[in-house]
């Protein structure tokens, strides 16, 4: 792991790469790097979903230690740049989100746009897939999990769902995966609160393009605000995504394409 005083873009948390499987999380942190500040903003905005994912650092560290999967989690708030973006998505850099106008990102231009994209967002993305060259010369194709979280209302409406599943067309982990979350009586969303096609995204380029088997997860943050929280649901997640990962059919390369379009899937 990265000495957290450091500026590295990424945190990464090694693990069994013959192991077969890989634990991601794009909005791990609400930190915002030198020279940016507080890019105008007050405290309490990154103390906001808009910032980042909600209780996934502590998730995805639990998860890691369950599973003894390696992991990487991002360095950087979603408001200096999304990565969960391709690096031609429009909204890459938000200039305002749910409300909240970002003087920090006002004048982001083209120049400065690429200079977050290679400081932050392409050393993120190239350590993932680095990450999965490693897992496969070891001969097994990992299977990727994806960790983000969502809020427990929007725009006032109260949304009923204790986690979600988003995906494209590949649901080799999906359909089981719904299944076994809502015998454990979890109320789960299947490409709610949000689709999970999304044209370059982090599973796009890594999973979808690639033909590995992937899920994303989405817990609400009021489950995970608390340390207590993301522990029991770590162990709620390892408990059905371990074994399905393990199946033989996970394993395998196959390319399903997708939903948002684009070349090579």
């Amino acid at each position: 792991m990265q000495d957290p005083t450091d500026d590295a873009p990424f945190t990464f948390l090694p693990g069994n790469d013959a192991g077969g499987l890989l634990i991601i999380a794009d909005h791990a942190s609400n930190r915002v790097p030198p020279p940016y500040g507080d890019l105008g903003l007050p405290p309490a905005e990154f103390q906001r979903h808009i910032a980042y994912d909600i209780g996934t650092e502590w998730l995805v560290h639990r998860l890691a230690a369950f599973t003894g999967a390696p992991a990487l989690l991002t360095r950087f708030s979603r408001l200096l740049i999304d990565a969960n973006r391709g690096e031609d998505d429009p909204t890459l850099v938000m200039r305002l989100s749910d409300g909240a106008v970002v003087p920090g990102n006002a004048r982001v231009d083209a120049a400065e746009r690429q200079r977050r994209i290679e400081r932050f967002h392409r050393p993120y993305h190239l350590a993932v897939a680095g990450q999965i060259d490693r897992m496969i010369a070891t001969g097994v194709a990992p299977v990727i999990l994806s960790i983000h979280s969502f809020t427990p209302a929007w725009k006032g409406v109260p949304r009923p769902w204790d986690m979600a599943i988003l995906w494209d067309r590949d649901d080799r982990m999906v359909a089981p995966a719904l299944a076994a979350f809502r015998a454990r009586g979890l109320v789960v969303g299947d490409n709610e609160p949000y689709d999970g096609a999304l044209r370059n995204d982090t599973l796009y380029h890594h999973g979808t393009a690639r033909g590995l088997s992937h899920l994303l997860v989405e817990v609400r943050q009021d489950h995970i605000a608390s340390e207590a929280g993301a522990n029991h649901w770590a162990k709620t997640i390892f408990e059905v995504v371990a074994p399905l990962a393990a199946r033989p059919e996970m394993r395998k390369t196959v390319f399903y394409g997708s939903r948002a379009g684009g070349p090579g899937v």
